[in-house]
């Protein structure tokens, strides 16, 4: 079989997932440190409407800012002065 045959087969019209297969779930937060999806939105992604996917897409980057904030360290003790 030829390249082009099994591309073809295997092409498929659904969003792609946006794991980037560094799985680390946060404790607090609750959400991947990789994907910025819940658990829930993790295990139920293969059965999610086109729609839903979409929807779960388009709010992951806010969730990054979740996990980029710092509450400690040298800029905080510099900012409070």
């Amino acid at each position: 079989m030829n390249k082009l045959s099994t591309d073809t087969i295997w092409m498929r019209t659904e969003l792609d997932s946006p794991c980037v297969k560094l799985c680390v779930i946060h404790p607090r937060v609750g959400i991947c440190a990789g994907c910025y999806r819940t658990l829930d939105e993790i295990a139920e992604w293969s059965t999610l409407s086109p729609e839903a996917r979409q929807s779960v897409t388009a709010a992951l980057p806010e969730r990054a800012t979740l996990l980029k904030k710092r509450r400690g360290g040298r800029d905080a003790r510099l900012n409070e002065a």
